[in-house]
């Protein structure tokens, strides 16, 4: 059988997604846990295959991983969330035997930004609409220039969450950095550090990146979905792993807040 599985992680656990030697990564503690449990022999034999690669520190909620297994279909998110850390699955579907997840309809990534300091939302909307739809995205990718770099963004949405200003963006593909970079752009512009004629020069790939625009930090950008014509099946509760963690972050923030407010009387 063929399964794909929706699985969520920690990027700050990992030096990345893709398996490198020597390093903790995402897809290195899947492919462990994997043969561990007996799911597959190995990446090749077992067709294992994965939706999209994040960089360094950037978290999801809803990347994808497909392999060939004769594992028990309704065992696999149990069996593989006790053996995992920083991760876990909580989706799965029965998929054709063709099935390959970076063939997806859409991937959506957000990222948070602190409000204090911003442009107001209109300015960064307006300044987004430079850059949604097709375009040459080139310059804002960081080693793609071998690929298409032709591809369309469905939409950049903004909105208010507290002390946070959202970011959603969407599309049927990124390039490598391409979400960090596009959103550096966006606040450049929105700031008039970065004019309409430079970056229509950008999207055309005429005019390479400025050196001082820098990729936002990836800490605080996460995959949230894989999008596929076929909806994944929840059968087994998710371990509260982000919740245990979210709790312990808050309380240590605290604890650093209530330095800070010592050591400035």
């Amino acid at each position: 059988m063929r399964y794909a599985i929706k699985f969520a992680y920690d990027g700050s656990k990992f030096d990345g997604y893709a398996r490198q030697p020597g390093k903790r990564t995402v897809e290195g503690d899947i492919i462990k846990a994997m043969k561990f449990l007996g799911m597959i022999e190995s990446v090749g034999k077992s067709r294992l295959e994965g939706a999209s690669r994040t960089d360094r520190g950037v978290s999801a909620a809803g990347n994808v991983i497909a392999l060939d297994t004769e594992f028990r279909g309704d065992a696999i998110l149990k069996a593989l969330n006790s053996n995992l850390e920083g991760i876990v699955c909580h989706g799965i579907a029965d998929v054709p035997d063709d099935f390959n997840p970076r063939h997806a309809r859409q991937r959506w990534y957000r990222y948070f930004f602190q409000a204090d300091g911003l442009p107001p939302t209109d300015e960064l909307e307006k300044a987004a609409a430079y850059f949604t739809g097709k375009h040459d995205f080139r310059v804002f990718s960081k080693k793609d220039a071998d690929k298409n770099t032709v591809l369309a963004i469905d939409s950049i949405e903004f909105s208010k969450r507290g002390k946070f200003i959202i970011v959603d963006i969407r599309a049927h593909r990124f390039l490598w950095e391409l979400v960090r970079r596009l959103l550096s752009a966006i606040l450049e512009t929105a700031n008039d550090r970065l004019g309409p004629d430079m970056a229509e020069e950008m999207l055309a790939g005429i005019r390479h990146y400025p050196r001082g625009l820098k990729p936002l930090p990836p800490e605080f950008l996460v995959l949230m979905d894989v999008i596929y014509d076929f909806e994944f099946e929840h059968p087994v509760a998710a371990p509260d792993y982000f919740g245990d963690e979210a709790r312990y972050l808050k309380q240590r923030s605290d604890v650093m807040k209530e330095i800070s407010e010592i050591i400035r009387v």
